[in-house]
């Protein structure tokens, strides 16, 4: 969310980001905002004038009620007792009036507001410039991708090999979009989340098992409309919305919170299950527990200083990228351009894996940067030692989002014979074991 002092200042600027974006269709809300906001600082402005005028016609009435107790002569006190009286009807009249502008201003506020929910924020200088992701660049390649000599099957029949899931089970009691995970293919999604959890406290973040509901204005403080209309659940009769990821709700633990600078920066990593409304598959290899309604995730936030958060974008990305290959498993960061961004992001980078089945990379996960925006919807700021406050700077990127970062796992990690080896980071999580095995026939 723009200042919209800014968007006042600077509105050829503002506009030019939304063509940057492919967003022809929101140039006029630029125009429109400054309008209400001129129409807002009017009503402010004649208000005060108003409360001014009204104040100095109070204070009149003071000398004037002395004057009528003392005077004798009747003409005398008619003229000044008119004069009360005229004083009295104008402050009335200005009340009214101030009631009348208060009401404008509202109005204005509220129109104004819901614009400037969705013009987009300006996006950094770096970011390339095309309509969707097919535009997204390529970063960097961490690993060496390897494509081996024997035939890789689909996730959900290697998963099958170890009794490892049901979807059919999992359909009838839910409907598409869920699973059942069994045995060694669950106990290994359960010790992918500690792992991950134990490597970033690791790193220094501080872990955290975050509300998995939450209020509406949090929503909409974390996310855009469109992203919200299309993906959050909402409880019935409830101004409650099953979280779709626990960034959401950890920011929102900062909002309506003035942070002292010295207690910056504040890092966070969570666990939490995620509910989303995914639109269907999109072919084949986005099937099975690729793109689901539920699914568990390891997430990590930063709240920080505006001149801090171009290096905590770099260290967040690189996180995901070191605990992928501390697991064998290829990746590659992608820049994402500006049509495929959000509208609450100034830069994203995606972390993809590499698929031996498909071969090629597939998302596992993604860094943003979002500057100010959600701390000025959230009202998250910053005193600084000076005393001045001003907003914070937000940051988000998924340590790992199994299942699917199970497709990549199982992928990258089968051997010839049909196990999965297990790395040796991952095996204190699951009791020691090597390698997963198939089960014998019964």
């Amino acid at each position: 969310m723009l200042d919209i002092k800014f968007v006042r200042e600077n509105p050829d600027i503002v506009k030019e980001n939304i063509r940057k974006k492919f967003q022809n269709a929101k140039l006029p809300l630029v125009d429109e905002a400054i309008a209400l906001d001129a129409q807002r600082r009017q009503a402010i402005a004649d208000g005060e004038a108003l409360k001014a005028e009204r104040n100095k016609l109070s204070k009149a009435n003071g000398p004037l009620f002395g004057k009528l107790k003392k005077c004798t002569d009747e003409a005398e006190k008619a003229a000044i007792q008119a004069q009360i009286d005229a004083n009295n009807a104008a402050v009335k009249a200005d009340a009214d009036r101030m009631g009348t502008l208060e009401a404008q201003k509202e109005q204005a506020e509220a129109a104004l507001n819901k614009i400037m929910l969705v013009i987009p924020q300006i996006i950094d200088e770096s970011v390339p410039i095309g309509p969707d992701d097919s535009c997204n660049v390529e970063v960097e390649r961490f690993g060496d991708p390897k494509t081996p000599d024997f035939e890789v099957p689909y996730h959900t029949d290697i998963m099958e090999r170890f009794d490892g899931i049901d979807l059919d089970a999992a359909g009838r009691v839910s409907g598409s979009g869920f699973y059942y995970l069994l045995g060694d293919i669950a106990r290994l999604h359960e010790a992918v989340l500690a792992y991950a959890r134990d490597f970033m406290i690791d790193k220094g973040f501080t872990y955290c098992i975050p509300p998995f509901m939450i209020h509406g204005n949090v929503v909409e403080g974390v996310m855009s409309q469109t992203d919200m209309d299309a993906m959050m659940y909402k409880i019935e009769g409830e101004d409650l919305y099953l979280i779709g990821t626990s960034e959401h709700s950890m920011i929102g633990k900062f909002i309506d919170t003035i942070l002292e600078e010295q207690s910056l920066p504040r890092t966070l990593t969570s666990y939490s299950p995620c509910f989303r409304k995914e639109k269907g598959a999109h072919g084949i290899e986005e099937r099975g527990v690729y793109r689901i309604h539920q699914f568990e995730k390891q997430e990590m936030i930063v709240v920080c200083k505006p001149e801090e958060s171009k290096e905590w974008f770099d260290k967040l990305w690189q996180n995901t990228v070191d605990l992928f290959r501390s697991l064998d498993i290829p990746v590659r960061t992608l820049e994402c351009c500006s049509g495929d961004l959000a509208d609450l992001k100034v830069k994203s980078i995606d972390v993809e894996a590499w698929s031996p089945r498909q071969k090629k990379y597939f998302e596992v996960g993604s860094c943003s940067n979002l500057g100010d925006a959600q701390a000025r919807r959230l009202k998250i700021r910053v005193k600084g030692e000076d005393g001045n406050k001003y907003f914070a700077h937000t940051l988000n990127n998924t340590v790992v989002a199994p299942p699917r970062m199970l497709i990549a796992f199982l992928e990258n990690n089968l051997q010839a014979d049909g196990s999965v080896k297990i790395p040796e980071a991952l095996r204190p999580y699951m009791g020691g074991m090597e390698a997963i095995t198939e089960k014998k026939s019964k």
